[in-house]
């Protein structure tokens, strides 16, 4: 067992670039959306970010990942494998945040709006120095859970071709009939990068 990891460990660990690569842009991209559906969301058109946030959260993102790659060119959107995992995750992710998001926002007492309010603040600098800066302090353990999900959910990257940790495991797996030792590799490199 000791010489199989010897071996192959560092092959399969150098797919841990690739992960991470895909993990924090799709990500940022989450980020943005999340913050631009939080935005939709709380204003009138609120039904808006509800019609996109429910069917995302209620179907799984390996189906997603299969639309965007392989559905979207039906339609002449051709995207690379790498491109449309990112899209993939960021999109989904998105969903996910916005409601992080949302519900740190709606945790702020309203007496801090009344209190802004009285000061003479606008709408925007409530929101910009009162409501934001606390939603966001305790959203961060959430949003850091998040970032852990998109990190795992990136090893359905494999499915489409894209040579990360997984596939990394799943090669030397299909090469050397080892199995159980190249996924435990696999397992463990996600445990440390969680």
């Amino acid at each position: 067992m000791l010489d199989f990891f010897a071996r192959y460990f560092g092959y399969i660990a150098e797919g841990i670039i690739t992960t991470m690569h895909i993990t924090l842009l799709a990500y940022a991209l989450g980020f943005a959306l999340g913050a631009l559906l939080l935005a939709v969301g709380l204003s009138p058109m609120g039904f808006a970010a509800r019609a996109y946030i429910e069917p995302v959260r209620g179907t799984p993102l390996l189906v997603q990942i299969f639309i965007i790659y392989f559905g979207l060119p039906s339609i002449g959107v051709k995207l690379d494998a790498f491109t449309s995992a990112v899209l993939a995750l960021g999109l989904n992710s998105a969903a996910y945040q916005a409601e992080i998001l949302r519900s740190a926002v709606k945790g702020i007492p309203e007496g801090q709006v009344q209190a802004a309010e009285a000061l003479g603040f606008t709408g925007l600098q409530t929101y910009r120095y009162v409501i934001l800066p606390q939603a966001l302090r305790t959203s961060i353990p959430s949003l850091v859970n998040e970032f852990v999900t998109v990190l795992k959910e990136s090893s359905l990257a494999s499915v489409i071709g894209i040579v990360e940790l997984t596939r990394r495991g799943e090669y030397v797996a299909a090469y050397t009939y080892r199995a159980f030792e190249a996924y435990l590799v696999v397992a463990a490199l996600y445990f440390v990068a969680c």
